[in-house]
């Protein structure tokens, strides 16, 4: 593979108490590839991801995201160029409660991209469309379910037409019944050749859906392999307790 859209070249985070959160990662994600990054509680895979985004800085390494580089002097104008054209999904909704489903989606078309509201508002519902949910674009997020409004934080970073989206344990909030309904979108995205890294402890969909795994533990990288490999025939010891723990 060429092309990569996320180059992490030896990044290293260090909270204030002395916590490595990420020690020493090197990682590229490529175009149309799908990573999910799995690992236990507290193994560095947020920190990780929000790095790509800007929303942690690191104290040393490079990183760079979408052609735009990242160091540890954290240049805000290219963390703002970064978000222009990263999407991110959160474990939490994150959607304005005092803006309708249509306003939530429109508000950074029409202040980031200085786009003209009637353009916005039917790519909007043609996001809503895509997501089974155009019937609520006039409704608040308190009106909708979980899986709802995970559907519209997706059609939301998607109405910026990013080159990558982020997900952060998008369905780990969810309802059981209701997390089909985000990974079936996050599975039509993937075969329209979105490039996306995952956050998520869903084997079903990471043996499906990703063209990767990649492992962590403690702030490493312990492997990345295929899903076939990882889920059958894990090299690491460490990765094969993980899966054993979760899959019981």
């Amino acid at each position: 593979m060429t092309n990569h859209v996320i180059k992490a070249s030896n990044l290293v985070k260090v909270y204030p108490k002395g916590l490595r959160a990420l020690d020493d990662i090197s990682m590229a994600v490529y175009k149309k590839e799908v990573l999910v990054i799995m690992g236990p509680s507290g193994s560095g895979k947020s920190t990780l991801i929000r790095t790509f985004n800007g929303l942690e800085a690191f104290n040393s390494g490079k990183l760079e995201v979408v052609g735009i580089p990242l160091d540890s002097a954290y240049n805000e104008r290219n963390v703002r160029e970064i978000r222009k054209r990263v999407g991110m999904v959160f474990q939490q909704f994150n959607l304005f409660p005092h803006l309708s489903i249509l306003e939530n989606i429109t508000l950074a078309p029409i202040q980031v991209q200085k786009c003209k509201r009637i353009e916005a508002e039917e790519d909007a519902i043609h996001l809503l469309e895509q997501m089974g949910i155009a019937q609520q674009a006039m409704k608040y997020p308190s009106q909708l379910s979980g899986g709802e409004q995970q559907r519209v934080a997706i059609a939301r970073s998607l109405a910026l037409k990013p080159d990558l989206l982020l997900f952060d344990e998008p369905t780990s909030a969810l309802d059981p019944e209701r997390v089909h309904e985000v990974l079936d979108v996050m599975r039509t995205l993937a075969g329209n050749g979105m490039t996306m890294v995952v956050v998520t402890h869903e084997i079903s969909f990471a043996k499906e859906v990703a063209d990767r795994v990649l492992f962590m533990d403690s702030g490493k990288v312990i492997e990345t392999s295929t899903p076939d490999t990882f889920f059958s025939n894990a090299r690491h010891q460490r990765s094969r307790k993980f899966l054993n723990q979760i899959e019981k």
